[in-house]
């Protein structure tokens, strides 16, 4: 199989996921290729620390062998054979977990017959049908008075079954619909799944050159480089790694971050997350082989036992599950690679255990928590309405017959008895059914569903399915700047060098020629060797930044100096490089020491140049030399070349180094003795351009009554710069912008406790928070989210990229990670994934959650007026005539339409760009609007008129037979059959009405722009009309 095998090839071939073990003679051949079997690995990846060093050790050498044995290289990779490949496959397996079993069809359909309504009339169905063909003597049955007056006509008896049979047949055929569309659901879910699965890639070296293949594609043997923020997708021993540390939770339970090097503890696990650092690492176990791997294949074979376990004790939660559980449990349902980009599953274990101790991620969404609500008081209604309905017929049935003709009961008439209190109960029923409106969580499904296909082609992988609702009840967004708000294409244009500052990049010649060495070894040194600038794409294009853009920006800036980056990393390869301190959110500043040529150090540093200066005492002046630099200089520097940089909107990094002594060697993990006393070389200022689009796009929020606040990691006047030039401030406007010292000192009280009330007097005016750390940004979503300071609850969305957005995006109602430049971690915790980083598809989102919350609306509205005007007509009916016009069946019948046919036309309505015109619901805003109960209500008095006046002046308007009071199993009278055809020719003409929500005189606008409504409603209208009477 070839490395582009497809997820579908895959699929097809599950056989060959596990390694073939039974003809040992096989793995014997792959063994003897490699020198090492898939045993030995396994043991080795079982054990850690120096354990692992010392089997390392004890069985192959050292790291260095084990890759010799697996025929790969450490500098090169494996080869990009397809035959060595598929060999790696065949021998040790491949990165893939085999899936769930999906729900089959019949499971569906059991689980659709759990259905309590419709259990109750199945039963009664059947007592009714076993009833029907019980014929008690002809003249024995004279004594029992009016009741079975009629029933021995000619042909009616044979009648009898009918109904029971009707209600079967209808029970059946909502049974099938229901289990059709969650078959449905779950295979859209899968799609979006594998959609999600093929999003995530790794980067490996294949022939000496570093590309990303998907995980699936990894095998044993692979040179993999791990940097910060990845989701390890394979188990690995670190080869060379700086300053890597692990967050092992997902495996150990253990929060702490674990340090991993390549000679105290080299053990690299899938399933956990790079929270710090970067290295390259030798793949030695994959799927269902590797650590998780291991652990899924045990919980799969757990799950197994308890399912049978269940199935003995015969405990009945297992059977009935609601549909938002339905969708949470397909999560693992799917193809399941080493993959973080899941809800249930990738490995994490220690969240799976939590899921199992009912932890939600988050609270029910808003329009879950109102539509749930409101089910709850219908069915009460329903339930109420039905048991006073079956009361008052069973009465009068009793006291007309026992009472006023003075009947008494007789054995022989107990069947024709027990008949009509069967009749009685079937009514009562059908009013339960008419009045539960359960087709609301059918809507919402088919709704969100529809809507997370759509958006896809908009930007928006959603990962959540009620996020997409949620979005639309936004009413504050705190947004990224870098890469969301601007183009995160970094450029240096300015820059301040020997005491000169430059507003355009100068002339090689214009700088001193030490200096001009230094910045050259500073940043090729000091940057990641993962970040390097590629030849364009398209000829006379831009070149491509790959990596991180910040260090793009300046290896560009190397490039503008007519200077190379590539020589200077030969000389000094990564293995080379004698400590790394990584960037960090706490550091803002990363910091590499190599060995000097004398054998004393030099460390160099970039990062935030306000932070950075502060642990300059130096500074390189016109003639190249360190001069002293103060803090008087410092301040100086500020006002003069930083804050003008930062107020045109510029990103500004300073470039500093230190030289070191070899004697005594320096304590590296005393950080704060060695990054301090450095010499400034250079601070430039970096320009990322607005995206073009997002003025527009923050416009629309602030139109739709959305506030957008940005939360950044840089300098205040940048920040506030860019803000201005995207429109979320303006002049005149009473707004705050704030540090994030700032931010917390004011939102703390004097023993340090953050304080609502504090919070509540910020948020409402602020509009840039600087200079925050991920715990800022969580701070603030959090006091956002839980204030009650305005009369309307807010809802926040919160983007973000990297590792530690994590909480933050966790915390907010609806999180957006970045598809590009997100980390894996922030994707994890995320509910949408924006594929192309940009802030113009939040406003998309928003679009298609306003118009899943007016489907919703929709089809409220038209199922309300349904369920008033069905149970008035058969309660009111059933107590003046002792029979309910609406037949059970005929009840069944207009339940699926209602439920099934309706929800899909009213829910797969396309938005318009009108939805953005209105202010979002918010949280507390009733489901129903005063203009939706005046729609229903006018309805239902119109509907009731008619329907009352069909039953009873009916048969003189038409001149036929009078239907009421026909006697048990009789057959269907043309009188009601008028009044049924009436009733649903109304509902169709009503699910025209419901298409409109706010007031709209044109209830045909956009009508052809939606093909299934229109489909839908001929369709019903073609079945209604070749219904048999």
């Amino acid at each position: 199989m070839s490395t582009t095998a497809t997820m579908g090839e895959m699929a097809n071939s599950a056989v060959e996921f596990y390694p073939k073990r039974g003809g040992g003679d096989a793995e014997a051949n792959h063994a003897g290729d490699f020198g090492v079997t898939l045993e030995e690995l396994r043991t080795l990846m079982e054990m850690r620390g120096p354990e692992a060093l010392q089997k390392i050790q004890d069985s192959f050498g050292d790291v260095e062998g084990l890759c010799q044995r697996l025929k790969s290289s450490t500098s090169d990779g494996l080869s990009d054979n397809p035959t060595d490949l598929e060999k790696r496959r065949q021998a040790f397996g491949q990165n893939f977990i085999p899936p769930k079993k999906a729900k089959t069809f019949l499971q569906l359909v059991w689980e659709a017959l759990q259905d309590v309504t419709l259990i109750i009339l199945e039963i009664a169905a059947i007592i009714s049908l076993g009833l029907s063909f019980y014929q008690p003597p002809g003249h024995e049955s004279e004594g029992c008075g009016n009741v079975s007056g009629g029933a021995e006509d000619e042909g009616e008896a044979e009648a009898g079954w009918i109904e029971g049979a009707a209600i079967l047949l209808s029970v059946i055929c909502v049974v099938l619909v229901t289990a059709f569309n969650d078959w449905s659901k779950e295979k859209q879910f899968r799609g979006l799944q594998s959609r999600i699965e093929l999003e995530q890639r790794f980067a490996v070296v294949r022939n000496g050159n570093v590309i990303q293949i998907p995980v699936a594609e990894m095998v044993v043997g692979d040179m993999a480089q791990v940097k910060y923020g990845d989701l390890l997708p394979a188990d690995g021993v670190l080869v060379q790694g700086n300053d890597l540390k692990i967050d092992e939770s997902s495996l150990t339970g253990e929060s702490d971050h674990v340090r991993k090097s390549a000679d105290k503890d080299p053990m690299l696990l899938s399933g956990t997350h790079v929270m710090e650092g970067s290295g390259r690492m030798l793949v030695t176990a994959v799927g269902v082989n590797s650590q998780t791997g291991i652990i899924f294949t045990l919980l799969g074979a757990g799950e197994g036992e308890e399912e049978k376990k269940e199935k003995k004790g015969k405990q009945p939660e297992a059977a009935v599950e609601t549909n938002q559980n339905k969708a949470k449990k397909q999560d693992g349902a799917v193809a399941m690679e080493m993959q973080p980009l899941k809800s249930a599953e990738g490995g994490e274990v220690e969240e799976r255990e939590k899921k199992k101790a009912n932890v939600p991620k988050k609270e029910k969404s808003v329009l879950q928590g109102k539509l749930t609500k409101l089910a709850v008081q219908i069915g009460k209604a329903g339930l109420v309405m039905s048991a006073i309905t079956v009361i008052i017929l069973v009465l009068y049935f009793v006291i007309e017959t026992f009472v006023v003709e003075g009947q008494s009961w007789l054995p022989e008439c107990t069947p024709i008895y027990v008949q009509y209190f069967v009749k009685f109960f079937i009514i009562g029923v059908t009013v339960l059914v008419v009045a539960v409106p359960e087709g609301l969580p059918l809507a919402v499904t088919i709704s969100l569903a529809y809507s997370v296909k759509k958006m896809m082609k908009d930007n928006n992988l959603v990962r959540h399915l009620d996020a997409c609702e949620t979005m639309g009840n936004a009413t504050a967004i705190c947004s990224d700047k870098t890469g969301t708000l601007t183009t995160n294409r970094m450029t240096v244009v300015q820059a301040y060098i020997n005491d000169q500052h430059f507003r355009e990049v100068p002339d090689p010649s214009q700088i001193n020629s030490n200096t001009l060495e230094i910045v050259v070894n500073a940043i090729s040194i000091n940057c990641a060797y993962t970040s390097k600038i590629m030849p364009p794409d398209v000829e006379g294009g831009l070149p491509k930044q790959v990596g991180n853009k910040t260090e793009c920006g300046l290896l560009g800036f190397l490039l503008d100096l007519k200077r190379d980056y590539v020589p200077v990393r030969e000389q000094i390869p990564e293995e080379k490089l004698y400590k790394v301190y990584t960037f960090n959110s706490v550091r803002k500043s990363m910091s590499t020491v190599v060995q000097m040529p004398d054998g004393n150090f030099r460390l160099y540093s970039k990062g935030a140049s306000e932070i950075l200066l502060k642990k300059c005492s130096s500074i390189l002046g016109a003639n190249g030399e360190a001069r002293s630099f103060k803090p008087r200089d410092r301040d100086e520097m500020v006002k003069k070349v930083i804050e003008p940089m930062a107020c045109e909107g510029l990103r500004t990094i300073c470039i500093a180094y230190r030289d070191l002594p070899c004697d005594p060697e320096p304590d590296w993990d005393n950080e704060a003795e060695i990054v301090t006393d450095l010499t400034c070389i250079s601070v430039v200022g970096i320009e990322d351009p607005v995206r073009p689009e997002v003025p527009e796009a923050i416009r629309k929020c602030q139109r739709a009554g959305i506030t957008v606040r940005m939360v950044t990691g840089d300098n205040i006047n940048t920040a506030r710069a860019i803000a201005a030039k995207c429109g979320i401030i303006q002049p005149g406007d009473d707004f705050l912008c704030l540090e994030g010292k700032d931010f917390n000192r004011r939102i703390r009280n004097e023993k340090g406790e953050i304080e609502q009330e504090r919070i509540d007097k910020i948020w409402p005016k602020l509009r840039v928070l600087a200079r925050s750390s991920p715990t800022d940004k969580h701070t603030l979503v959090k006091g956002i989210i839980d204030s009650t300071v305005l009369e309307q609850r807010q809802v926040v969305a919160v983007t973000g990229d990297g590792t530690n957005d994590g909480p933050a995006l966790k915390k907010a109602d609806v999180g957006f990670a970045m598809g590009i430049a997100g980390t894996d971690v922030a994707k994890e915790a995320s509910d949408i994934i924006l594929t192309d980083d940009n802030f113009s598809s939040i406003v998309k989102a928003v679009m298609w959650g306003r118009n899943v919350y007016d489907s919703i609306s929709k089809f409220l509205q038209f199922q309300l007026t349904v369920n008033i005007v069905a149970v008035i007509v058969a309660f009111t009916g059933a107590c003046i005539t002792q029979d309910s016009p609406l037949k059970a069946v005929q009840m069944l019948w207009v339940n699926l339409i209602m439920d099934t046919f309706a929800s899909l036309a009213l829910a797969t309505e396309p938005p318009t760009e009108a939805l953005l015109l209105r202010k979002p619901y918010g949280r507390n805003n009733p489901l129903i609007s005063l203009t939706m109960m005046k729609n229903i209500l006018g309805h239902g008095v119109y509907q009731l008129v008619i329907i009352f006046t069909l039953l009873f002046v009916g048969e003189k308007i038409f001149n036929i037979d009078c239907g009421r009071n026909a006697p048990l199993h009789s057959p269907p009278s043309e009188h009601y059959t008028i009044i049924f055809n009436t009733f649903v020719l109304m509902q169709l003409f009503n699910e025209i009405n419901a298409r409109k929500i706010h007031g709209e005189r044109n209830v045909f606008d956009g009508i052809f722009a939606n093909p299934i409504f229109c489909s839908i409603v001929l369709g019903t209208f073609g079945v209604q009309l070749s219904l048999p009477p």
